[in-house]
């Protein structure tokens, strides 16, 4: 890889991650490598800010904290192709992440030499390997009427494209009523349900793990290409979470009253707000984000194993040598 120009996006309000990223910041332009540090958070997104200003698109986007900060990196450098290497610095569950004990800076000027290299000429050796994640793109298609009605009342309202590595969910817009709504799913052109409760989940197999799995939904593997919709708390015991081809075309309608709106979200970040008349459109998005992948043998379920804490079998305290 060639590492001339450096992105690092660190979460934002993590004195961790912040202080790391100082380190790589340092070491980096001490080879001579340019190097642009930007915080991201949920009240802080600087992707339209440096791809509107920087003069050329980094070889590498470093990004500094969790699952949530790898998922804003996505949703903005995807279209761009450029490559995300990501550690769990200042995070939490860490699915996307690599552990911190990777991150291996340049060893100081009369350091004792280290017989493994620097995270730095791992990836100028090409040591490493790129893994493409399937994402979801939604575009909005309003109402007669209704989107400059809620651009009156500042709803900032936003038609997309949207992206997500994750998922995208529609859940009641207003606490104040019951949480619950009406949500009509057509696939290809066909409609297949009409999900009566708290909202609706389409994940992507690299969200399975995330908000999906807390609603029940199975797991997928994200080698598999393929789009999950689950519904969440639904008032019949027949809808069921579904797993449909990636080349699909979903298309949810919120039903109901006009005063039941629904809020998409993206990643577990705002999009936009639906009401009746309103169609969300749901495929399978043009380009997958690059993840870069430093474990010689990732494994998956090793993966799963330790960020859920699967304990297995209460009576056999060791796996079995089967």
């Amino acid at each position: 890889m060639r590492l001339e120009r450096v992105w690092l996006i660190v979460r934002s309000g993590s004195v961790a991650a912040q202080r790391q990223a100082r380190r790589c910041a340092e070491d980096l332009r001490r080879q001579g490598v340019q190097v642009c540090v930007a915080s991201s958070g949920l009240n802080a997104n600087p992707f339209p800010g440096l791809l509107a200003t920087e003069a050329e698109l980094p070889d590498l986007a470093l990004v500094l904290g969790g699952d949530g900060t790898v998922l804003g990196a996505a949703r903005h450098l995807a279209p761009h192709t450029v490559p995300i290497l990501s550690f769990n610095v200042g995070g939490h569950l860490g699915f996307l992440t690599h552990e911190r004990r990777l991150l291996r800076l340049t060893p100081a000027p009369g350091a004792v030499e280290d017989s493994l290299p620097s995270l730095w000429q791992r990836l100028r050796d090409d040591r490493f390997a790129l893994e493409r994640r399937m994402m979801l793109e939604a575009r909005i298609d309003r109402g007669e009427g209704l989107a400059s009605r809620g651009q009156k009342e500042g709803e900032g309202l936003d038609d997309g494209p949207h992206a997500a590595l994750n998922d995208f969910y529609f859940r009641p817009c207003f606490e104040e009523l019951s949480p619950t709504c009406v949500l009509e799913l057509d696939i290809d052109g066909e409609v297949v349900d009409q999900y009566r409760g708290d909202g609706l989940i389409l994940s992507t197999p690299t969200g399975s793990t995330g908000y999906g799995m807390a609603a029940g939904g199975p797991i997928l593997h994200p080698g598999i290409e393929a789009i999950l919709i689950n519904p969440i708390c639904p008032m019949s015991l027949s809808s069921r979470a579904v797993v449909v081809p990636p080349r699909s075309r979903l298309t949810v309608w919120p039903l109901g009253e006009e005063s039941r709106r629904v809020r998409l979200w993206k990643d577990g970040a705002h999009a936009t707000v639906m009401e009746a008349g309103d169609r969300c459109v749901v495929s399978r998005a043009p380009d997958p984000a690059l993840l870069v992948i430093l474990e010689q043998s990732p494994s998956y379920y090793r993966t799963l194993t330790h960020k859920l804490h699967w304990a297995g079998s209460i009576i056999a305290g060791e796996p079995s040598h089967n």
